[in-house]
């Protein structure tokens, strides 16, 4: 059933609130993750490890969370998950070990699985079908202004507390968020609630034999999770190892990168959604930008430090556009198997995060670490390179697919 614009921003607000809290726990450990080095003498392959349980638990109750969205509804399902990302971040800062913090970055994640795809099952169920990628480009802003907050905004909190008192306070913001969903969300009964657990596991398997979205997913899957992994933590170790950066000038440029990803979901959206009333599918708008965005990450493998803020910019702009692909997607099924055809996409987006953040990691600490602090420059251009590789190779089963006859979107 269709709502009232009213009625869209009670839904739309509290939405935001959760995706704005999921991107800023995603990206924040690119500003704290040296004084979490320093505290505990965390090694590169184990500040990505760290930082990657995120994704991994993010990655784990994507399937079923798909169902339970289906089954129970967004609403429901949101703010009871937000109710353990509190607590996972409550746990994170109080830990005082490597595995504490695991376990509190493992629970934020898992708490925080269902703040973009609840989302967006929302907006299939209560928007008209042409606006979705205009909303979901709104709602992917959201996490882009969370991001921006895990910059400077986390650095100058920094000088009144520490990485402990922050994530108290977002523990307890954690809880608004899980409540503002709870009570200002309208309450709606989703198409199919009816359904049995038979049909449910059945419409997943739909969704998974599907020649569209097994076309579509390899090249989105490794243009998110180099996204992902590089935006939420090695953007910040390359400004300090290759770029040569104090931390405030790398906090500054990690702001420009969050403020470009921001304005790249807004305008990807909307150009999207412009394109489509022309005839123009959001999957091609989708595969322009993934294209441009390999170019981006090429130029990041050039062999000098000048421009950093405007190559991380683009970075940022760009990388965005991979996730018009889920409203792409979304499209394609019934609106009832929304929330299964989006989480069953994530889930090979984060799992690829988790292995690309933790991977990348494991490469730099290849190379011996410089007598000066921190990481070797000559790890970052292999590790990077063979992101950019993998994507390449994506692309091209993207369009060979295509040409052998697959549906295209």
């Amino acid at each position: 059933m269709k709502k009232s614009p009213t009625a869209h921003l009670r839904i739309f607000i509290p939405f935001a609130l959760g995706y704005f809290l999921s991107y800023l726990y995603r990206t924040i450990n690119a500003v704290i993750g040296p004084d979490l080095a320093g505290a505990l003498g965390i090694s590169p392959a184990s500040l990505g490890l760290l930082t990657a349980a995120y994704f991994i638990t993010f990655a784990s109750f994507q399937l079923p969370l798909g169902v339970l969205l289906d089954r129970y509804g967004p609403r429901r399902v949101a703010a009871a998950l937000l109710l353990i990302a509190a607590a996972g971040a409550l746990v994170f800062s109080r830990a005082n070990t490597l595995t504490a913090l695991v376990i509190g970055r493992g629970l934020i994640g898992f708490g925080v699985s269902a703040c973009l795809m609840a989302a967006f099952k929302a907006y299939v169920l209560w928007f008209p079908v042409e606006q979705l990628p205009r909303v979901n480009g709104f709602q992917l802003a959201a996490g882009g202004l969370g991001a921006l907050v895990a910059t400077a905004p986390v650095e100058a909190a920094l000088a009144f507390t520490d990485w402990r008192g922050v994530f108290l306070g977002l523990a307890l913001l954690t809880l608004v968020a899980a409540g503002a969903i709870f009570c200002i969300v309208p309450t709606e009964r989703p198409a199919h609630t009816d359904a049995g657990w038979g049909d449910q596991i059945r419409g997943l398997g739909q969704i998974l034999t599907s020649r569209e979205f097994w076309r579509v997913a390899p090249w989105t899957t490794v243009s998110q999770a180099a996204f992902l992994a590089l935006q939420g933590l090695w953007a910040g170790p390359w400004l300090r190892d290759v770029a040569g950066l104090e931390r405030g000038a790398g906090a500054r440029i990690l702001l420009l990168l969050a403020l470009a990803m921001t304005a790249g979901f807004v305008f990807s959206g909307s150009l999207a959604a412009r394109l489509s009333r022309s005839g123009i599918r959001p999957m091609t708008t989708a595969a322009a930008g993934m294209a441009a965005f390999i170019v981006a990450q090429v130029l990041l493998l050039l062999p000098f430090a000048r421009a950093a803020a405007l190559r991380w910019m683009l970075f940022g702009f760009l990388g965005t556009t991979g996730v018009l692909t889920y409203a792409a997607l979304s499209q394609r099924f019934p609106s009832h198997l929304a929330g299964r055809v989006n989480t069953a996409l994530n889930l090979l987006v984060f799992v690829a995060a988790f292995a690309t953040q933790w991977g990348v990691g494991v490469i730099i600490q290849s190379w011996p670490a410089p007598p000066g602090g921190g990481y070797a420059p000559e790890g970052y251009p292999p590790a990077f390179g063979l992101l950019v590789g993998l994507q390449m190779l994506a692309a091209l089963w993207y369009f060979v697919a295509g040409r052998r006859g697959r549906a295209a979107l």
